[in-house]
């Protein structure tokens, strides 16, 4: 997933795409219904040991001409064209509806075409992590087949491909069946200057940068204050820590039907404040000019670093480094190094329809998407930057994947870090991440929350009222129980 906020227009792009390649799709073999008409024979005695049965075959029905893809950027339907080209003899028309995000558009639309059913629903459809939890375990869950109904042998491929635990945890249903997985990895890592790692403290090994800023809070404030001494700033904005906190904390919003403030989440209103009072950051928001700016020394202080995952490297920090090459603004001056807390940020899931009538196809395009660890499936592909090369150049972007094996395998070493290998870091990184402490409701329950931190740090609100008037604001937005 690229981008996990962006601001769009909404747009609606129906894309159809015929293939009238010379393969078909695979048909269910007609039963055998015939009966023996000797009803004189004898019955077989009950055997006391149940013989296993093996399970029926993942067929799709001939009469299906069309398979319908939903989501809300065009990066699986390129997926979804990259597999069709490498398989000529694929019999489907595709028909492809993006919808933005923008002010909450794509989730009401898929959840009409999915409760309406029929020819037009969708076969297989995306969910962002900001509300995956609403399509893998919310209210919405059971519209979604499990991955062994699609012929997926789920055990044996989530371990030969090592998939990061949150990315399944993330996708398994209230069933205990997985029914979504996402194929970028997004562990966290702190992403800092090089020259300014190297001004402060005389070096800009990871290995030593990575114990400047933790383990923990503390020794991140500790290093704050030495860059402060010298003019810099540790971070843009209180955005930059927030993902960290939100995202490693042990539980989420809602616990038991009612909403809940994990104590390390209530902990950002302090290290907030913290962050303001001392002058540690520009006190920028995320996803506006300002923080972008910082990104390329054009805010008030240039600041060290930034906490991601590796698309937030790729699609966002590159494009605004100010430059393209090493050299050129602040591009080819970052390095990566282990977060203060381990955590995960964003990701795309990818889901089938239960009641999708091309089931193995639908199967096999996940499969390929998600789990395929050989050199020729999309893993492996995205890793390398060999999904799409642009024109001139000899290598595309290179992205973390939800495959640990694809990426033990793949050169992760990127010009913007200066040559280093990210995977050394985001490895470990998706391995520490958790999934447990999400649900339906954090893209709106995270937006009160920020609104609430920032009236706190600028002195509009005491502490105690910021919390009481983020209470007040879910019950009455959400419906949510408060205690």
């Amino acid at each position: 997933m690229k981008r996990i906020f962006s601001v769009l227009l909404v747009v609606v792009m129906i894309v159809s795409v015929a293939f009238t390649g010379c393969g078909k799709a695979t048909t269910e073999e007609p039963a055998n219904t015939a009966a023996s008409s000797d009803t004189s024979a004898p019955v077989a005695e009950a055997s006391s040991a149940t013989e296993p049965v093996a399970a029926p075959a993942v067929t799709d029905d001939s009469s299906v001409k069309v398979l319908n893809l939903w989501s809300f950027t065009d990066e699986v339907p390129k997926m979804v064209d990259k597999y069709k080209a490498a398989h000529p003899d694929f019999p489907y028309e595709v028909k492809t509806t993006i919808i933005a995000t923008t002010d909450g558009a794509y989730q009401p639309a898929l959840d009409q075409a999915l409760a309406a059913g029929g020819a037009s629903a969708p076969d297989i459809y995306t969910a962002e992590s900001a509300f995956v939890l609403k399509y893998t375990q919310g209210d919405a869950y059971k519209y979604a087949a499990a991955y062994k109904d699609l012929g997926i042998d789920v055990d044996n491929a989530l371990k030969a491909a090592e998939i990061a635990p949150y990315v399944s945890d993330i996708g398994t249903n209230p069933d205990g069946n997985l029914i979504g997985l996402a194929y970028q990895a997004t562990g966290g890592a702190y992403i800092y200057r090089r020259s300014i790692a190297k001004a402060v403290w005389g070096t800009d090994d990871p290995a030593v940068i990575k114990d400047k800023v933790g383990p923990g809070w503390d020794k991140f404030f500790a290093a704050a204050a030495e860059l402060k001494a010298k003019g810099f700033g540790i971070v843009s904005g209180d955005g930059d820590i927030w993902h960290s906190i939100e995202n490693s904390s042990p539980k989420g919003w809602i616990v038991d039907g009612k909403l809940y403030i994990d104590p390390l989440r209530e902990q950002f209103l302090d290290l907030s404040k913290k962050l303001k009072d001392g002058g540690y950051y520009n006190d920028t928001q995320d996803w506006t000019d300002a923080w972008y700016a910082d990104m390329k020394d054009a805010g008030k202080q240039k600041i060290l670093g930034f906490f991601g995952p590796a698309w937030l490297i790729n699609y966002v920090m590159a494009g605004n480094s100010g430059g393209d090459k090493p050299g050129v603004g602040t591009y080819g001056d970052w390095a990566i190094c282990e977060p203060t807390v381990g955590f995960s940020w964003g990701g795309t899931w990818v889901l089938a329809n239960k009641d999708s009538k091309i089931k193995k196809t639908v199967g096999d395009i996940i499969n390929w998407i998600t789990l395929d660890t050989s050199d020729t499936g999309l893993q492996y592909m995205w890793a390398n930057g060999t999904f799409s090369i642009p024109e001139g150049k000899t290598v595309g972007t290179k992205d973390t994947v939800a495959s640990g094996t694809v990426m033990k395998k793949s050169d992760g070493k990127l010009d913007f870090l200066g040559g280093q290998n990210m995977f050394d870091v985001f490895v470990p990184a998706g391995a520490t991440a958790t999934g447990k402490n999400k649900t339906q409701y954090d893209e709106s329950i995270n937006s009160l929350w920020r609104d609430q931190v920032r009236e706190y740090t600028a002195g509009k609100k005491s502490r105690d009222q910021a919390i009481a008037d983020f209470k007040q604001q879910v019950a009455d937005n959400l419906g949510v129980a408060i205690n």
